[in-house]
């Protein structure tokens, strides 16, 4: 690790702040390179310096403060739906769209830049990422539709526009989502939203029903599932009626959730909202799980954020602290348990920008398959490690990580969130396995080159053997096994991707840490290579 000494008079720690997020992330600049977007270099530096700055820290914690309110009635009693956000929530949206996080790898496809930027923006303020997670992915479900056409120049436009107005007067979209009811949660098909073809000439809709989660509720149209006669259909559902009424969307109230705090999510009544569908009558789910598919990849990244700056900020810690004569840096012990955290963090960062560089391949038969079987498996074991890492990190701290005034108290609330949205662990779990069952071409094509990937190494190839076992055993005993076999599968992608991109030694660590002494908690293993971890895990200016 860093030789430099740090002592303050008081022991204690000050602020990490005015620090570059890029620039202090080796295994970054190398995935930028290994994915063939060095382009980005200057641009996520850029944003990295943005991000690190006092002033952009202190609109996160403003904004994670003052926490959104919902107005749902004027003074004067007429109904006007509108959630009210703290100054420094649009101005972390409008460097979120500055940089195109919201759409323009759609454009230009540089997916593994967006990745890369969403990765450091989630580190310094998650909340913000949601909205742009939505607008993102609703461009995945809406190409190739007839409406899309109308809405690209304000989707793709850069010119963040936070006015509560109909699109007609904004000069940039967002969109988000409603699938969930009350009922029915993971279970979309026991939704009872329904949709009513209106009577005007033009193929229009009106909905009638409720959504228990309301996704961005301030953004600028919605996707929704609602059952179009005795099938679910996906709808376009603006804020906004063409004739620039407020459209019958009515919020009922916003949710007092763990976590994300600066970001909305509401429970709404349709009450006769205007609508148009989006898709073939029927083919809501496959329409709107364009959108789900894509928001998942964002979990992955977002809780990889996440973790990292749990990462850094036990670094900082430790090199400031003193403990029974020495820093905790300098201690064996607590070495061990950052060596654990930094190799979690480092195979977090490569299975996430991997899967980005395969949004970006879409015509290639393996990176398609990589994405679909590959995907669900990371966001159920990314986004639950990155719980326990970040809590290992707050004990790092010691009482002062317990305390609200600290990073560590946001981080560890924040984390859950990616967690549980957009399918929660059991439904990963069992996606992958549809996913295997569906396209088992695409199955056999990804298995063969992971199986080719791990024989260089006698424990991975005997892993991935036991992972093919698995794998032929019948269906209810598959189906109970799904965790293990998600685990399995992304760590065996994960160690795969550090033997091919990052330094051996730290390939061989991982591999030893996670197959061979298979520890149960983080610093449960001895790493002889604990200078060189560290060194590289976190590198301040």
């Amino acid at each position: 690790m860093v030789t430099a000494t740090f002592i303050t008079p008081d022991n204690q720690v000050p602020d990490l702040k005015n620090y570059n997020l890029f620039d202090c992330d080796p295994a970054l600049h190398e995935a930028l390179d290994a994915f063939s977007a060095a382009q980005a270099t200057e641009a996520c530096r850029h944003y990295g310096e943005r991000l690190g700055s006092e002033q952009v820290l202190h609109l996160a914690q403003v904004a994670n403060q003052n926490i959104p309110q919902a107005a749902i009635f004027t003074r004067t009693g007429e109904r006007q739906d509108v959630v009210v956000f703290d100054p420094a929530w649009h101005q972390l949206l409008t460097m979120l769209f500055d940089v195109g996080v919201h759409s323009s790898a759609w454009q230009d496809g540089q997916h593994v830049r967006r990745a890369a930027l969403f990765y450091m923006h989630a580190q310094t303020e998650a909340g913000s990422l949601c909205p742009v997670t939505m607008t993102f992915a609703a461009v995945a479900a809406l190409q190739g539709q007839p409406l899309f056409t109308q809405l690209a120049p304000l989707l793709y436009s850069r010119d963040y526009d936070g006015a509560n107005a109909p699109v007609s007067h904004k000069r940039s979209m967002m969109i988000g989502m409603g699938m969930t009811e009350r009922q029915g949660g993971s279970d979309v098909r026991s939704n009872t939203t329904r949709a009513v073809a209106s009577s005007q000439a033009e193929p229009v809709y009106e909905l009638h029903g409720q959504k228990w989660f309301f996704s961005s509720p301030m953004s600028d149209a919605h996707l929704v599932l609602a059952y179009e006669q005795d099938q679910l259909s996906c709808f376009y559902v603006p804020r906004w009626h063409p004739d620039a009424s407020l459209n019958s969307v009515h919020i009922q109230r916003l949710k007092n959730k763990l976590g994300n705090r600066s970001n909305a999510s509401a429970e709404v009544a349709f009450a006769g909202a205007w609508a148009l569908r989006v898709g073939e009558s029927g083919a809501g789910v496959p329409t709107i799980l364009r959108m789900v598919n894509q928001t998942r990849l964002d979990c992955v990244l977002g809780s990889a954020g996440l973790l990292r700056q749990g990462l850094v900020q036990a670094m900082h810690h430790v090199r400031y602290r003193m403990a029974f004569g020495k820093r905790l840096a300098d201690q064996p012990l607590m070495q061990s348990v950052l060596c654990d955290l930094a190799l979690e963090s480092e195979a977090a960062l490569w299975l996430g920008m991997s899967l980005a560089n395969a949004v970006a391949k879409p015509d290639d038969p393996l990176q398609k398959a990589y994405l679909r079987i590959v995907a669900p498996a990371a966001k159920f074991w990314v986004c639950k490690r990155s719980i326990a890492a970040i809590a290992e990190c707050m004990e790092v701290w010691g009482g002062n990580g317990y305390i609200e005034d600290a990073p560590l108290a946001r981080l560890l609330r924040e984390a859950p969130v990616n967690s549980i949205w957009e399918g929660s662990g059991n439904v990963m779990c069992l996606d992958l396995l549809r996913a295997l069952a569906r396209d088992p071409d695409g199955a056999a094509l990804l298995l063969e080159q992971l199986a080719e990937d791990c024989r260089a190494d006698p424990v991975l190839s005997q892993a991935m053997s036991q992972l093919q076992q698995w794998l032929s055993e019948s269906g209810q005993v598959l189906e109970a096994r799904a965790r293990e076999v998600a685990q399995r599968l992304v760590l065996l992608v994960q160690a795969t991707l550090l033997y091919r991109h990052a330094p051996a030694w730290l390939a061989e660590a991982f591999v030893r840490a996670r197959f061979e002494e298979h520890a149960g908690v983080f610093g449960a293993s001895i790493y002889t290579d604990a200078a060189a971890i560290l060194e590289r895990a976190y590198r301040p200016q």
